[in-house]
């Protein structure tokens, strides 16, 4: 256990491999609890909780609600920046999505964005049932500067962060699976990747498995081959 970090927060998930796919989704049922705008409003700070975060037009309410298979669980909209509050969704009775306020795009009043600016360093820095980061970006569009300062943070806290490439259907295979390839080896050892269309599905099975580690839910540790996600080996790095 690193230096600092809570007794009770586990660390070093199971090693995770993007060609295995869940025997079933645990998050068909989700469902929303809160909205906070403080932290104080936030559920009990105990059991797993993994934290979606990216920018304002990364697609991440598009994505949690292909995971959950619901077409409205998250709110959805075709002006980016509309979540302006920690939201809330819980799996079941010890786990919870937290779905962050989108940053960089949103128009918002200077002084909302510093309160959510303070709000979320408290929320990184204080949330002891915090078990990882999915850190949502454009497949278009990687690794914008706050995006590199998140993986950072996670590193040198020990928290695992899931990079989802969303949109992947924006480009064909061959570029979407290149930009992947050299996202990946420039991650350090916390860090794994992948893409996602929430058109096609393509990375849903993947993104379902990385976080049943993240959770710990049993059946992580029992996991089937997807024959259709199967990705080019990258000879310069092997994911964690």
């Amino acid at each position: 256990m690193k230096p600092g970090t809570p007794p009770h927060r586990k660390t070093g998930p199971a090693p995770y491999h993007p060609r295995h796919s869940p025997r079933k989704n645990p998050y068909r049922q989700a469902e929303y609890l809160i909205s906070a705008h403080n932290l104080n409003q936030l559920p009990a700070d105990q059991g797993w909780e993994v934290a979606f975060a990216g920018r304002s037009n990364a697609g991440k309410s598009s994505a949690i609600n292909a995971l959950t298979e619901q077409k409205s669980l998250a709110r959805t909209s075709k002006t980016p920046g509309r979540t302006q509050q920690i939201v809330i969704f819980t799996i079941d009775a010890e786990r919870r999505i937290a779905d962050l306020p989108g940053y960089g795009y949103a128009k918002v009043p200077a002084k909302l964005r510093q309160h959510w600016q303070e709000v979320l360093q408290e929320y990184f820095e204080t949330r002891q049932s915090l078990r990882g980061v999915v850190l949502l970006m454009d497949i278009r569009h990687p690794m914008r500067p706050f995006d590199e300062q998140m993986v950072a943070w996670c590193e040198a806290k020990g928290l695992p962060v899931h990079l989802v490439l969303t949109k992947a259907d924006k480009l064909k295979r061959g570029p979407a699976q290149s930009t992947l390839l050299k996202l990946r080896r420039g991650l350090p050892e916390i860090a794994t990747a992948q893409v996602l269309s929430t058109l096609s599905g393509e990375g849903r099975d993947q993104l379902i498995a990385r976080l049943n580690q993240l959770y710990e839910f049993p059946q992580a540790a029992n996991t089937a081959a997807v024959e259709g996600d199967k990705m080019p080996a990258d000879s310069t790095r092997t994911d964690p």
